[in-house]
């Protein structure tokens, strides 16, 4: 299904265009060198990416920056994808896939990750999460957290809570600072992409559009409209300024 309407490295979070005229695949790679950018990765830098989808920023981390990257998922599918994918492209030395989620990282590290995870966490877990940066985050270590948000704290539209995503919740700032603050992280760096995920959302509803013969057949009418109405209604929201997409860079507060 999401092969059907993805860029082809299965990236399902916001791209990135520093042109308005460039591909949805290569704004989805304009992404992942703006978030690597952001975390200043050099070669030998150890990594952790906490939920990793198909393991695309992974797999771009160690080929394009040269580090070695734990990335943490619970989806046993996507897990599986993305390391026979690393398999086949001979970077399955610098990349370990991991089961687990958050709470499960174990190691130290020079650059913490997450991409389109944290609206899956739960405002009542961002302690914890912060607890688990703050555990795992070496004493100069950089850290990025992307994530939709919203600008002040409300539930997610109830029909695609229940349709899309059952328990998402996209936070405010000033819920986000529930991570950062309690571990005493300084914040380096905060930038709203939400009209670089409006224009993801054109590209993403014209190319499920196309496939919605595809989509019929597979899983009915009723499936080919409720996506439709969650991608033509995100766009919207984007759009209007009702939903945010933010990227916030932090580190310790002794790191100069």
């Amino acid at each position: 299904f999401y092969k059907l309407w993805l860029d082809q490295q299965l990236l399902c979070t916001c791209a990135y265009f520093p042109s308005e005229s460039i591909t949805l695949e290569q704004a989805q790679v304009a992404k992942m060198d703006h978030v690597c950018r952001k975390l200043q990765l050099k070669p030998g830098d150890q990594v952790v990416e906490a939920g990793c989808g198909w393991g695309a920023l992974a797999l771009h981390m160690a080929k394009n920056y040269g580090v070695r990257v734990s990335a943490y998922n619970i989806a046993k599918e996507q897990l599986a994808y993305a390391r026979e994918r690393a398999r086949h492209e001979g970077m399955d030395g610098l990349i370990e896939y991991i089961e687990g989620d958050y709470r499960e990282i174990a190691g130290k590290f020079d650059a913490f990750i997450s991409v389109g995870m944290l609206e899956h966490v739960g405002v009542e877990h961002y302690r914890v999460l912060g607890g688990v940066i703050d555990r795992c985050l070496k004493q100069n270590g950089r850290g990025l957290i992307h994530s939709i948000g919203v600008n002040q704290p409300s539930p997610l539209n109830p029909w695609i809570e229940r349709t899309i995503f059952p328990g998402a919740y996209p936070p405010s700032l000033g819920e986000m600072m529930k991570i950062f603050e309690p571990a005493n992280f300084s914040i380096l760096d905060v930038e709203n992409l939400r009209l670089h995920y409006a224009r993801t959302l054109v590209h993403w509803l014209h190319r499920y559009e196309a496939a919605v013969p595809r989509v019929d057949e597979m899983f009915g009418e009723s499936f080919v409209r409720a996506w439709r109405l969650y991608l033509s209604g995100s766009l919207s929201a984007f759009t209007a300024g009702e939903l945010q997409l933010f990227q916030v860079v932090f580190t310790r507060a002794t790191n100069n």
